[in-house]
This record gives C-alpha cells, sequence and structure tokens, in this order.
C-alpha cells in the first residue's frame, strides 16, 4: 500500500466528520418542533399531511402504542410493495414490458425494502418496472429510513424525559424525519450524482454496437447489446441517504450509470455514513450534553478504523496463488473490482455499507480475499451498530452502552445508571433480546441452510467459501444489511423465504424491545449522579463500550468464520484451492 491509499481513507473520515456536526444540531431541531430554515417552506406541507392522514400531532403516544403505529405502518407498506410486484405487466410505466414478479421472490423484496434491508435476489434491470422501482422501491427507501429515525427519536425521549407515560408520536417523527431530512438531502444529492452522468431518464433503453463481438451460449454471433435505462438518480441519492442499499441494476453501485466517475464514488460513499454519523450530535443535543454525543461517535468511528484497516491491508495484498504463476500483481487483489476505484476504495466502500447497514456495492464482496472479505463481514455481525443503519445503528449503540454500563456497575458494586437512569432488570432483560435476536436468526439460519439439500444448492463454490456465502447472507438478512457474497443463488424459494423471515425478525424484533426500553427509562426518576456514578463521556468508557461490542461479536460468531473465511484464508496461504 502506498501512502495515497491511506490519504483516501482520511479524506473521506474528515469529511464525514465536518459534515456530520451542523447536520446533527439541524435534525435535533427538527426532533424538538424548533423552527429551522426549512420551517417556512415545508411547515404548510406538514400540517396538511396531518390532516389528510387524520392525525392529531400533539397527542404523545406510550410506548405499545408508539410501537403499535411502527408495526401496522411498515405492514402497510410491505403489503403494497408485494402487490405491486405482483401486477406490475397491467400497470403502466413499463416500457420494456416487464412480467410480474413470482411470489417468493416478490414477498423477499417486499419484506427486504420495509424492513431497511434491501437485500436482491433478483436483477433490477430484467425484473422491475419504472413504477415498480419508483412508487414501491424508492417510497420504502423513504419510509423505512424514517421508520428507523423516528423510533431512534422515541428512544432518546426515554433518556431525557423524567417521570413520563409517553415517548412521542411515530407519525409526527416520522413525516419530520422524511419531510425536513431526507427529501431534501435527496434531492441535493440526486442532482450531483446527475451532474456526474448518474442516469435519470425515463427511456426504454438503447441498443449500442459492441466494440468486440462475441458469442452467446447456442454459439451464434452477437454483434449489439441492449442497454437498461432507469430514472436512477432520484432512488440511488435515497438508497445511500437512507442506508437502504438496493441498486436499480443488478452490479449495484459498481454499475457505470449508477457510480461512473470518483466523485460520484465518494459523494455515494459519504453519504452511506452521513446521517448515522450526524445522529450522535443529535443524540448529544436532544440529551443536553454534548459530551455523550461525541463519545458515541468515538466509539463507531475508532470500530470502523479497526475494520477498515485489515480491509485495506488485505485487499492491497498482492494474492499469492497469482505469485505462484508468476504474475506480479501491484494494484492489489483486481478481481470483481472496477478500475475506476481501484482495490483502496473499493475495501472503504466495503466497509462503509456493511458498518452501516446499507448493503449497496461498488465492488463484488465476494471476489474479497479471505481476510478482506471477513472483516466486512464482521461489521454486520456485530449488530450493525458500527454508525450502522439511520437510526437504528445508534439506538442498537445505545443498547450496547445500556449493557455496558450494567456490567461496569456490577464490577464495582453499584447500582449501573446512564444519563440520570438507572438501569434495572427490565432494561436489561429487553436488551439481551435485543443483542441474542440477530446471533440466533444468523447462525440457526445458516444452520439450516447447509443441513438441507435447498439451501446446499445454492453456493457456487466448494469448500470454506461457499460456507462463507450462506453465512455472509443470513449475516446480511439477519442484520438487515443487504450486501451479499454473491456466488449464492439465492432467488429460490428457499431463500427467498428464509431470508425474508431473517429480515422481518431482526428488524421487528429488535424495534419492540427498544421502544419498550425507551418507555421504561421514560417513566423513572432522574438519579443525581454521585462519586460511584461511571462518567459515559470519558475516553475510558468509549474503550470499554468497544471492548464490550467486540467481545459479544467475537464470542458469537468466530467459530463460524473459523470454519469458513479464516479456513479458508489459511488453505490459500499453503497454496490449495478449490
Amino acid at each position: 500500500m502506498n501512502v495515497m491509499n491511506w490519504l483516501e481513507a482520511v479524506v473521506y473520515l474528515a469529511l464525514l466528520l465536518i459534515l456530520a456536526k451542523p447536520l446533527g444540531s439541524f435534525m435535533a431541531r427538527v426532533f424538538r418542533g424548533e423552527p429551522t430554515f426549512l420551517t417556512p417552506l415545508l411547515k404548510p406541507v406538514e400540517r396538511l399531511l396531518y390532516r389528510a392522514a387524520s392525525v392529531d400531532p400533539s397527542e404523545d403516544m406510550p410506548w405499545p402504542k408508539y410501537a403499535a403505529a411502527v408495526m401496522v405502518f411498515n405492514l402497510l407498506g410491505l403489503l403494497a410493495v408485494y402487490g405491486l410486484q405482483r401486477v406490475q405487466n397491467v400497470l403502466p410505466l413499463n416500457p420494456t414490458l416487464m412480467p410480474a414478479v413470482e411470489a417468493s421472490s416478490a414477498w423477499n423484496t417486499a419484506v427486504s425494502f420495509a424492513s431497511n434491508t434491501n437485500w436482491q435476489g433478483y436483477s433490477g434491470e430484467v425484473t422491475m418496472s419504472y413504477l415498480t422501482q419508483m412508487l414501491g422501491l424508492t417510497v420504502q427507501n423513504f419510509l423505512s429510513a424514517a421508520t428507523g429515525i423516528a423510533v431512534f427519536v422515541a428512544f432518546i425521549r426515554g433518556l431525557f424525559l423524567r417521570e413520563a407515560k409517553a415517548i412521542g408520536n411515530f407519525w409526527v417523527d416520522a413525516t419530520r424525519a422524511t419531510l425536513y431530512v431526507l427529501i431534501p438531502l435527496s434531492l441535493v444529492l440526486a442532482v450531483a450524482l446527475v451532474s456526474q452522468g448518474v442516469l435519470q431518464t425515463f427511456e426504454a433503453g438503447a441498443t449500442v454496437r459492441l466494440l468486440d463481438p462475441t458469442v452467446d451460449a447456442t454459439g451464434a454471433v452477437v454483434t449489439h447489446q441492449q442497454l437498461s435505462f432507469f430514472p436512477a438518480a432520484s432512488q440511488i441519492a435515497i438508497k445511500q441517504l437512507g442506508t437502504n442499499g438496493g441498486g436499480v441494476w443488478n452490479t449495484n453501485s459498481a454499475h457505470p450509470f449508477e457510480n461512473p466517475t470518483p466523485f460520484s464514488n465518494l459523494l455515494e460513499n459519504l453519504a452511506i455514513l452521513m446521517i448515522p454519523a450526524a445522529l450522535c450530535f443529535t443524540f448529544g443535543e436532544m440529551v443536553n450534553d454534548r459530551r455523550q454525543g461525541r463519545a458515541v461517535l468515538a466509539a463507531m468511528t475508532l470500530m470502523f478504523v479497526l475494520l477498515l484497516v485489515p480491509t485495506l491491508l488485505a485487499e492491497n495484498a498482492a494474492n499469492p496463488i497469482l505469485a505462484e504463476i508468476g504474475l506480479v500483481d501491484t494494484a492489489g487483489n483486481m478481481e470483481g473490482k472496477e478500475q475506476r476505484f481501484g482495490a483502496s476504495l473499493s475495501a472503504l466502500w466495503a466497509v462503509s455499507t456493511t458498518a452501516a447497514s446499507n448493503g449497496s456495492v461498488n465492488a463484488m464482496h465476494d471476489s474479497f480475499t479471505p481476510i478482506g472479505g471477513l472483516f466486512p463481514m464482521w461489521a454486520m455481525q456485530l449488530g450493525e451498530v458500527v454508525f450502522g443503519g439511520v437510526g437504528s445503528g445508534l439506538y442498537g449503540l445505545l443498547i450496547f452502552v445500556i449493557v455496558a454500563v450494567f456490567i461496569a456497575g456490577l464490577m464495582v458494586g453499584r447500582t449501573p445508571e446512564y444519563l440520570g437512569k438507572k438501569i434495572e432488570a427490565f432494561e436489561i432483560k429487553m436488551a439481551a433480546i435485543v443483542l441474542l435476536m440477530p446471533v440466533l436468526t444468523v447462525l440457526l439460519g445458516t444452520a439450516i441452510a447447509v443441513l438441507l439439500p435447498a439451501g446446499q444448492a445454492g453456493p457456487l463454490n466448494p469448500g470454506p467459501h461457499g460456507f462463507s456465502e450462506i453465512l455472509y447472507a443470513f449475516s446480511s438478512a439477519g442484520n438487515n444489511n443487504g450486501s451479499a457474497f454473491a456466488g449464492i443463488s439465492a432467488n429460490t424459494a428457499f431463500y427467498n423465504t428464509a431470508l425474508g423471515f431473517a429480515m422481518l425478525i431482526s428488524r421487528y424484533w429488535l424495534i419492540i424491545p427498544v421502544l419498550a426500553v425507551a418507555g421504561s427509562l421514560a417513566a423513572k426518576k432522574a438519579v443525581s449522579p454521585g462519586a460511584g456514578t461511571l462518567p459515559t463521556h470519558a475516553p475510558l468508557f468509549v474503550l470499554w463500550l468497544i471492548a464490550v461490542v467486540f467481545i459479544v461479536g467475537a464470542l458469537s460468531f468466530i467459530p463460524a468464520l473459523a470454519i469458513g473465511p479464516i479456513a479458508e484464508q489459511l488453505l490459500l496461504n499453503a497454496g490449495v484451492t478449490f
């Protein structure tokens, strides 16, 4: 690796942190109901939406009612996306005459986009009509992201409210997240992406002559190629900003129509982590202690760096198999990567997208070296708390904070407290559900898949790498990420169904206990800090929090990783290939 490879990562992180502070402060004002520069323009629209939906914005919801609103809202979105796919063949805005989507694939996609996972077992350019892409998938990109932000805001209220019976209004929180945050940012990013050549068109496509004719599977000479067009920039903007990740084309952000230049690559990569990072500052502002926000941001950033460095080193190293046959590999592992990005920017994107519950890719993760693929996979398995999804990443990390405070309290013999609230049995039980459900979903799903013939038929590679493909698929679905080791045939009835349930469990079996914790904390009295109170903004606590996250991840997944990428790396070093 040269200095430029490291400089790219440093510049990326610097820009990210610079952008996060003002955006975080802006979002704090939005969710506190304070005026912003967008209020004169958008406040009338907000009122109109409440009237149209018969929503009372002054209503304060107890946590069970807030959770019920989340579930009903997301269920309706799921059903709408499923229905739209099943009848897209008879609906307008289908210039290439896409047929109706098969039932199991439609189910998987509907769950995927409603749950902010955006796993795709299909090729977008040959499956979805323009109407399905825009009215179904793009709308859910906004609404699933708004759901995560709303649940985060409700959780924060649980921390700063005192003896309260309610934690806010879901309809207000989701509306403000969409109207004031997601839509304006998406408009700006979409225009910037169009300036870089990202497509935004309703044309059906184009037929172009191949520079180098080839032959098809029947041996016939092929001289022309049909290019698929889409109104893509508008979907790409929210797919990145909302940590959604689902692409218009099968190769996602590696496709030149979706990510044509190094500058578009930088914009899209920044968009992946921008809102999750900014929400740390929002958290600090809303709990009236900015040090707390800086502490969780520091923990996220340090964990991100610890995942990024070995991935960069692995992907910039030469492949030992190529060296054995006399090939000099000075550019790093370039298999499955775009020349316009190279190994370093591909590795940076891979860690960003898996740390952030985004799932978009600008290189094929299945072609990474075993160690290069291990750390993005482990980023997901840590629970998507290293930045994580919009809202969901930070409330997930705050659950880890509660566990870290509880363990530290036991170590010093003091009742654990966080931000003036006692952490008691109920909060720890709910936290255990949040931490264990994704682990159980991933490991049980993987175990079932490797035991059943339908699961064994999925991976296209033998040995440890084939196991890694299955483990990665369930790690992605079971943590609502959406990326894949694409050497697995996942668009089958078995994988569509199993991964769909994994996505449902890991989204909503976490949201409900998180809201339960919020309701429990909101009802508590404030406790004055004492001499034994653990300072949760100090560097020592940041390191302790990182240790807790990594230890839980290591204990849960190192055995499975040992069977997959670790074993594959050892075999690669020994010169064994499959």
